[in-house]
């Protein structure tokens, strides 16, 4: 078998009905507002670092050399405090995160977007109204807290309640709905800084409350998923019933079975973290829990959502100019996410990693390129060069968000059998958060150092997961997610330790 290859689907031995039904649909969109919840977090706290009116009162210090001459333009807003307010959230998260998948594996998906939600709100509010470095930072740790549960929970969701035929779709509107947040903060910074007296930036941490009430209300009427149902032990008659309604057919016996078979093997569901950990049968997932995640944040992505506004006021632009820019890419982005939702189970995923990375690639470099030649210590940029910038920007926005952007929450969420499923899932958000706080952290003093090289650094990164995907990632297109686990057996290379440890298991029932 080629390398990267999967079996004909025809091999598998079940392929479920249904349809999309209005249920489903109304139950993801609500869900949803967790990834728009996300997705505003990150598009905020750029804008916000940008404006002078949020600066000159908490970061005098950076206001300061922001105004001045005397500083090199790599280095004007390298400062730990302000790299703090941006990380708290997500240290907040990676803490959060396996606290999270106890709750989301005990007692259902429901559950933890209510207390995402929650938190959520306690943030946005203490952040709208601070009055300190500290208040501001402890709003932060409380939106992290918020997102440590919502993506625990809210891409579990996803996949399981999508039809199989339709899953991608379905989970990519996570990723869709993270930039639609992204977008709205954008657009809520390039208004809010016009306000004369200042206080902008306050209107902005608080909008957070509008998803975060939805997510919470919402999350209340929502059905749980089946699979987390049998994962909880209810009545197996109840759980036909609810399938019923969300397949919109009344057979739904071979999807019933499987889940049912799915959570005989499950073992202690309390044990899920362990066995994925030290199981060597669960080693591709766990690889793929871990890399997937990591990939995703070296491709430089939130260095860009985090500080495009600070980028493109280091090469020389104003402060609306900055922020408008930004909001013409992030419409790129999201666009270019909308249009992934139809691609995915048409193309595939391998597809879309393999075409984004090397979009993401060729406008990483030439980015690098242009930073490395026009932009020095001090001065700025023409006006043609500040254009191509924001043009290769939206090129490499664009890449990331129909390929990297929403796989990366797609695919491990899908590939975990449910007995580790909320475990595998908790891995993946650790990491995505591990990584998020370094370039939250670390980005603005590898700049100062760095200077263009960093965009190097990241392409070289790119080269990277673009050849883990082409030989390490079967596809896993079409496929119910109960029966993705085939895969692995017949893959090149996971092969091997799938069948070592089949082989195991049955030595010792021989025994």
């Amino acid at each position: 078998m080629a390398v990267g290859t999967v079996p004909d689907i025809q091999d598998l031995p079940r392929r479920y009905g249904g349809r999309v039904t209005t249920f489903v649909v109304l139950s993801c969109i609500t869900a949803g507002m967790g990834g728009v919840i996300f997705g505003y977090d990150i598009g905020v706290s750029g804008g916000v670092t940008s404006m002078d009116g949020f600066l000159s009162k908490f970061f005098p210090e950076v206001y300061r050399r922001m105004k001045g001459t005397s500083v090199s333009n790599y280095c004007k807003f390298d400062s730990e405090l302000l790299t703090a307010f941006t990380s708290s959230l997500y240290i907040a998260g990676l803490l959060t995160t396996f606290l999270a998948s106890s709750v989301t594996a005990r007692c259902g998906r429901r559950p933890s977007m209510v207390i995402a939600g929650s938190a959520i709100l306690a943030g946005s509010a203490i952040g709208g109204t601070a009055v300190n470095v500290s208040m501001v930072i402890l709003g932060r740790v409380l939106l992290g807290v918020g997102l440590g549960f919502g993506n625990q929970a809210v891409p579990l969701y996803l996949s399981e309640m999508a039809p199989p035929l339709h899953r991608g779709a379905f989970s990519n509107g996570f990723q869709l709905c993270v930039g639609i947040g992204a977008v709205t903060a954008r657009l809520t910074n390039f208004f809010t800084q016009k306000i004369r007296q200042g206080w902008g930036w306050r209107v902005s941490l608080a909008v957070a409350a509008v998803p975060g009430g939805l997510l919470t209300l919402g999350a209340l009427f929502l059905p749980e998923t089946p699979n987390s149902l049998l994962q909880q032990g209810r009545d197996k008659r109840r759980v036909r019933v609810l399938l019923t309604r969300i397949r919109g057919v009344s057979d739904v016996e071979d999807e019933l079975e499987d889940i049912v078979a799915a959570n005989s093997d499950k073992g202690n569901s309390s044990r899920g973290l362990q066995m994925i950990v030290t199981q060597r049968q669960y080693r591709p997932q766990l690889v793929m829990a871990i890399m997937i995640p990591f990939f995703q944040q070296v491709t430089g992505i939130n260095a860009i959502s985090f500080y495009a506004p600070v980028l493109l006021r280091t090469i020389g632009m104003g402060e609306s100019a900055s922020l408008l820019s930004v909001v013409v890419t992030g419409f790129v982005g999201t666009s270019s996410t909308f249009v992934s939702l139809f691609l995915v189970d048409r193309f595939g995923r391998r597809t879309l990693f393999l075409v984004g990375g090397a979009q993401m690639l060729v406008s990483q470099l030439m980015i690098g390129g242009i930073m490395a030649t026009q932009l020095g210590d001090h001065g700025q940029v023409s006006k043609t060069c500040a254009l191509v910038l924001i043009f290769l920007i939206a090129v490499y926005v664009a890449g990331f968000a129909w390929s990297w952007g929403p796989l990366g929450w797609l695919v491990p969420s899908e590939v975990f059998p449910l007995e580790v499923r909320s475990a595998g899932q908790s891995i993946t958000v650790a990491v995505n958060f591990l990584m998020t706080t370094a370039v939250a952290q670390l980005f603005l003093a590898t700049l100062c150092r760095m200077r263009a090289g960093i965009f190097f650094f990241f392409a070289a990164w790119l080269v990277a997961m673009t050849a883990f995907v082409y030989l390490l990632l079967p596809e896993t297109k079409g496929l119910p997610i109960e029966q993705v686990r085939r895969l692995w057996a017949q893959h090149w290379f996971w092969r091997r330790f799938v069948d070592t440890a089949s082989n195991g298991e049955q030595a010792k029932l021989d025994c």
